[in-house]
């Protein structure tokens, strides 16, 4: 089980935490393939910590469906299922796509241009190569969509399958740039409709935002 020892610590996080969100990392940027066993005393000396948090970060981790554990036997990462990308999407497109349609009436400048912001940074780390900081940045833009929705169970169900998406989202991010600069554009075209107050648009170029890439990625993978 090859671990990197170069990873940046996030500040003021518990042990279990720290745990829980470096191996949920690794799984999805791929160091920790699927299949792959998983060790605590390995991971344990690797984070600085000791075995209970580790235990504890992976009994999070098979909650989330990331991992399967097997008492007695061995603790490994989840494969991915190809099929699942048809399943998981469009339920997620419905979900964003509805935050959108209500978030249009109520938006405001200020958060119009924490979008935009939001938007260039996703941008700039497609360009320059940065995957994982891409993934984040266009889920910290979605989720302020979610956010300005203000729906309680939207933000609930859009959060629970956003951590097994991440596993997809970040092979289609990894591809060139041509290949994912269009979402860039379909972001800005979202915040337009949502700057116009048109729910029916945003709620429209939201859903092509998450389809398209699920039909691209599942022919790649």
């Amino acid at each position: 089980m090859p671990i990197p020892s170069n990873f940046a610590t996030p500040a003021r996080m518990s042990a279990k935490e720290r745990a829980l969100s470096q191996i949920q990392r690794w799984i999805i940027d791929g160091t920790l393939q699927p299949g792959e066993k998983l060790i605590d005393a390995d991971l344990a000396e690797a984070l600085g910590v000791s075995r209970t948090p580790i235990r504890e970060a992976l009994q999070l981790l098979e909650m989330q469906n990331l991992i399967e554990m097997h008492p007695g036997k061995d603790t490994r990462v989840k494969t991915i299922e190809k099929d699942d990308v048809l399943k998981m999407y469009p339920t997620l497109a419905a979900l964003h796509s509805l935050a959108a349609e209500l978030a249009a009436p109520v938006i405001i400048p200020e958060q119009i241009e924490q979008l935009k912001e939001l938007n260039a940074q996703f941008s700039q780390a497609i360009e320059h190569g940065q995957p994982f900081q891409a993934m984040e940045l266009d889920e910290q833009f979605h989720n302020l969509i979610i956010e300005i929705a203000d729906n309680p169970y939207v933000t609930s169900f859009s959060g629970s399958l956003q951590i097994h998406i991440r596993r997809f989202k970040y092979v289609f991010l990894k591809q060139p740039v041509a290949a994912t600069y269009a979402s860039v554009q379909e972001h800005a075209d979202i915040i337009r409709a949502l700057e116009q107050g048109d729910a029916a648009g945003a709620a429209a170029v939201m859903k092509q935002n998450l389809l398209r890439p699920m039909n691209e990625l599942y022919a790649l993978i």
